[in-house]
């Protein structure tokens, strides 16, 4: 059986791909894990110049790579490329910083001594998906690998050129053969791969059931996790806000990538002295995007990545409007071959709808009305999600001290779109999952803090 890459933008299969059997996998685990007994004992300096190597792969192979993403996933090809040059930051990033976050620290105790050490913990599997298939793995592959540990990836069924490019990348760059591998095979063998001896840990970036049956597998393995999950970011615009700037931000926000993004704005939350100003100029923004072929320089808005999410997100606006939600633009499926859907804005959205309590996955904005600013903040922290937030206001005093205090969210951002760091922590809280990637917090979640007591 092939695993089949489909061009969302016109539906035909491009190109099949051999899927790994169950004998071989567990082969690249037994080698994986036989380099880590060797890679764990490399210097910070060897394992810099190679990671140093990837991101100069990375960043001369971006057309190449980003062209191949577009045909996999949709996204157009310029937010392909600046994809694997972000991928190509955090590299040198942890190329530059690994040694330090990773450093003995020494605690003062009885001891004649005493200090804290962070060791690698062994082979890390990763569950990866498509809307970003090389920044997901990278923010994971990078710090993990500079820690000492190797990497699995097993990655979504329909990137499955994106994940062997991957593993050519670290390969060309110099690292140990199976430093990095990616497991072509079944989602079926996830469990599998968790309950082996050699995997020791997992990182899952996807929905909310695929965390939870990762972490319920782990967990069930006293197996370290760390998952970041879906989201349904609240914007909230207050009376003093810019409009404008902040109608330009919140567009760009919600039809990034596709509106495929965890952290894309998807609830607009605008108090009611605003609200009809703000909603003409989001209107008027949303309706300039241009949906066409996603390898235009000029598109701005390519197809979904598969049918069935275009078909679910479509069901999801038709069934908030059928709850008193009002279509503003947008809203139909166009007839015209791939998976394509308009930029759509939905007013009147309230508790309850599709539109507020889901995720929307695409390119469907809710706008919903609030009093003031104490119910924006209720509006916008009811919901199970919990990964990112911003809010819009020229007094950043005040801005500070909702974002700080007041949002129930892992990232909050005043007046800026919440988008990942290498620099800055990332990740959510209650459905949206837990742990961290990225800064100096991302790269010690595998490794074995360890306590050292002499005397």
């Amino acid at each position: 059986m092939g695993i089949e890459a489909t061009n969302p933008a016109n539906g035909s299969v491009f190109q099949t791909y051999k899927e790994m059997s169950r004998d071989e996998m567990y082969r690249v685990l037994e080698r994986s894990h036989r380099t880590w007994m060797e890679w764990r004992r490399s210097s910070f300096a060897e394992r810099s110049k190679l990671m140093r190597r990837v991101a100069e792969l990375l960043r001369e192979r971006s057309g190449r790579y980003g062209e191949m993403i577009t045909r996999e996933m949709g996204k157009t090809r310029k937010s392909a490329i600046g994809e694997v040059e972000k991928c190509a930051w955090v590299c040198d990033y942890y190329a530059d910083h690994a040694q330090k976050f990773l450093s003995e620290e020494a605690v003062p105790t009885d001891a004649d001594e005493s200090f804290i050490t962070y060791n690698p913990l062994g082979v890390i599997l990763a569950v990866m998906p498509w809307n970003f298939p090389f920044w997901q793995v990278f923010r994971f592959a990078a710090p993990a690998l500079m820690a000492g540990n190797t990497g699995l990836l097993k990655h979504a069924g329909n990137v499955p050129g994106s994940a062997l490019a991957i593993e050519e990348v670290f390969r060309d760059a110099g690292f140990p053969a199976d430093a990095f591998r990616s497991l072509l095979v079944k989602t079926s063998l996830v469990d599998e791969l968790l309950e082996h001896e050699h995997v020791k840990a997992a990182t899952l970036t996807g929905s909310g059931p695929a965390g939870s049956a990762v972490a319920s597998k782990a967990g069930k393995m006293l197996k370290k996790t760390v998952l970041e999950l879906g989201g349904s970011d609240p914007y909230i615009v207050l009376e003093d806000a810019d409009l404008e700037e902040a109608a330009s931000t919140c567009v760009t926000s919600r039809l990034i990538n596709g509106g495929q993004s965890c952290i894309a704005a998807k609830r607009f939350i605008v108090v009611e002295p605003v609200l009809q100003e703000f909603t003409d100029l989001f209107v008027k923004g949303m309706k300039e995007a241009v949906m066409d072929d996603p390898m235009r320089d000029d598109t701005t808005l390519g197809p979904m990545a598969r049918e069935d999410l275009r078909d679910e997100l479509h069901e999801q606006a038709q069934d908030s409007i059928r709850q008193g939600a009002t279509c503003l633009i947008g809203g139909e499926v166009p007839d015209r071959a791939g998976y394509w859907y308009p930029p759509t804005v939905l007013a009147d959205v309230r508790p309850g709808m599709a539109a507020f309590d889901d995720e929307l996955f695409g390119p469907v904005a809710a706008i919903v009305s609030a009093k003031d600013e104490r119910e924006a903040i209720e509006l916008a922290n009811r919901s199970v999600f919990g990964l990112g937030a911003a809010v819009f206001t020229r007094d950043l005093e005040r801005g500070r001290r909702i974002a700080a205090e007041e949002l129930e969210a892992g990232s909050c951002f005043v007046n800026e779109l919440v988008k990942s760091d290498p620099r800055l922590p990332f990740g959510g809280i209650k459905t949206s999952g837990y742990g961290r990637e990225l800064s100096y917090l991302g790269i010690r979640e595998f490794t074995n803090i360890k306590t050292v007591y002499v005397k």
